[in-house]
């Protein structure tokens, strides 16, 4: 289930942000949670199972219908069950008039997600 982001969160956020490659170091980290508090063009959401928060997908609104994915995350040991996936179409439902594009760092994963698609 997706939830919005609350200041509470903030230690659960950081960690799952940080197996993101871009936000290894502890300073850029703190700047992408700040951003996310302070600026309403950006939203962070957290994926809830039961009573555990294992993934988060972050976007930014471009447009009235565009937004852009930049981060997703899942915890590794929740892996490789289609989180991510399942965070992006919880998204787009949440955002039925807009058209979700992913930033570069996560294209790749947008790129497998419809690999997978085309699989079944």
């Amino acid at each position: 289930m997706l939830i919005r982001y609350k200041k509470n969160y903030e230690k659960i956020a950081m960690g799952l942000l940080s197996f993101m490659p871009t936000e290894k170091d502890l300073k850029a980290l703190q700047q992408t949670m700040k951003e996310y508090e302070q600026n309403d063009q950006w939203k962070l959401f957290l994926w809830k199972e039961e009573d555990d928060i294992i993934g988060i997908i972050g976007i930014a609104i471009v447009s009235e219908t565009q937004l852009e994915v930049q981060h997703i995350s899942v915890n590794p040991s929740h892996r490789q069950q289609g989180i991510g996936k399942q965070m992006i179409k919880a998204l787009q439902s949440l955002h039925p008039n807009m058209t979700l594009k992913p930033n570069a760092y996560v294209a790749p994963f947008f790129e497998k997600c419809n690999a997978f698609e085309d699989e079944q």
